[in-house]
């Protein structure tokens, strides 16, 4: 089976070649529309009658399917409104414009039915000279009914490549900020200065926090109780197999990333709570396991997990806890 980037042909990036070397270059796309093109998402989309075998319609429901290639993408209501990719991302056109960011890359998961864009902002959070942080949005639309048109902060360690994938808001954490979608320009631009908003504020809170996190220390015990709890206790408190071997050996392999994970040798950042959380988020994109046919399809694989998948969502609760640890609120 072929891996979920359809060979290279749906996606493009700027820059740096991504995490599994395909896709078309462009030096800096002008619009999301040529960065959608030259991802090969530019595919049209339609809501087709779904039948059984015996020719009957089935009411209520509808199939969206891309007809390009006749591949159907989801069961959705007969009340859903398609979004074509090509007007997806369009009002984040108004941000580019201004030079306030650029599209960094783009790309399919699965059949199409889920699409992303990832746009870097201006300028770097610096937490010491030798550990900086960059700024990116990420924007997510799906075509299966799973879910809507949505924004993600993608905060990126630069010196291990780490990402911390975040919304603005702990209630918002696992499901990420909606975005109103509307053809009217004036409110494309509206929506693009509510959303450059939201990611000052967030980067503006979140380069405190880590700044806090690098100067708070942990000693080797707090570090290890840390990692316990977030493997051997679920999110509602109730406690997993204590006897489990692939659950030690993950809060091992969690303390080893902690001690000499990359960046953590960092004098200023050593055995600090910033390294905590730096360890959970190395693992997460670098030694979880993940599966897949080929090399390609677990390297898809991972991109979702770390992004969209249980990866964010163990981060996220991480960067929850590692806050409550040093004493601050959200």
């Amino acid at each position: 089976m072929a891996h979920n980037i359809n060979e290279g042909k749906r996606m493009m990036f700027v820059g740096e070649k991504p995490w599994h070397g395909l896709g078309t270059e462009l030096k800096q796309p002008a619009t999301s529309k040529e960065a959608i093109e030259a991802a090969g998402l530019d595919y049209p989309l339609e809501l087709q009658e779904i039948f059984c075998n015996n020719g009957k319609e089935i009411k209520g429901r509808k199939a969206v399917v891309r007809t390009d290639n006749g591949s159907p993408l989801g069961i959705v209501s007969d009340r859903y409104k398609v979004i074509q990719n090509v007007d997806a991302f369009s009002f984040f056109d108004v941000v580019v414009g201004e030079k306030l960011a650029i599209y960094n890359t783009a790309g399919a998961l699965g059949d199409g039915e889920r699409i992303w864009i990832l746009a870097k902002l201006p300028d770097q959070l610096i937490l010491t000279k030798d550990d900086v942080v960059d700024k990116y949005l990420l924007l997510v639309n799906t075509h299966d009914g799973t879910g809507a048109l949505k924004m993600f902060f993608t905060p990126v360690r630069v010196v291990c490549q780490n990402t911390l994938t975040m919304s603005m808001s702990r209630s918002a954490m696992a499901e990420g900020i909606s975005i109103r979608h509307t053809g009217e320009i004036k409110n494309k631009i509206e929506e693009a200065r509510r959303i450059l908003g939201l990611a000052s504020q967030f980067y503006s809170d979140f380069d405190q926090q880590a700044a806090r996190l690098v100067e708070y220390k942990l000693k080797p015990k707090q570090a290890e109780e840390f990692f316990t709890g977030l493997v051997f206790v679920k999110k509602n408190g109730e406690e997993r197999d204590k006897d489990s071997v692939r659950l030690t050996n993950k809060r091992n392999e969690l303390m080893t990333l902690f001690e000499s994970g990359k960046g953590n040798a960092i004098p200023q950042v050593k055995h600090s709570a910033w390294a905590a959380l730096n360890a959970v988020t190395e693992w997460v994109d670098h030694f979880k396991g993940v599966r897949g046919e080929n090399e390609q399809g677990r390297a898809n694989q991972r991109l979702e997990n770390i992004w969209l998948g249980s990866g964010a969502n163990f981060k996220r609760r991480a960067y929850d806890e590692v806050l409550e640890l040093v004493g601050i609120k959200k």
